[in-house]
């Protein structure tokens, strides 16, 4: 697929894999050092992991990876919400900012699947 001339989706792809790369060094560094439920980490790192299964797909553009990764997403955007309403603290800031990377690659995600879907891009022809 060439998206040659097109910048829309480039930045939509650049700001899915910078917010789903901040997001997983997020979770990461939350659960092991940042703001962790028990001192010296917990087993709740492992929330990172479902992550990395959209990663190689965002990273190289491709359309259904952003399409199915924008459904997975919303499980951390409603994990976000939960924390940042009922955690005090810096764990409540460390949910708002999930919130807000959640929010960004589910937009980003969005606007790439819907720019660079057949009909559009045949239209552009």
């Amino acid at each position: 697929m060439s998206l040659a001339g097109s910048s829309a989706p480039r930045r939509c792809n650049l700001a899915a894999i910078v917010s789903l790369l901040l997001l997983i060094a997020l979770c990461i560094s939350w659960e092991l050092w940042l703001a962790p439920l028990r001192p010296g980490g917990s087993w709740l790192v492992l929330k990172a992991l479902p992550l990395l299964a959209p990663l190689f797909g965002i990273l190289h553009g491709r359309r259904y990876t952003h399409q199915w990764a924008s459904l997975l997403i919303q499980l951390y955007l409603l994990e976000g919400l939960t924390r940042a309403t009922t955690d005090s603290g810096a764990m409540q800031s460390l949910a708002v900012l999930e919130v807000a990377l959640a929010l960004v690659f589910f937009f980003a995600a969005v606007c790439y699947a819907r720019t660079t879907a057949p009909s559009r891009l045949k239209a552009g022809d």
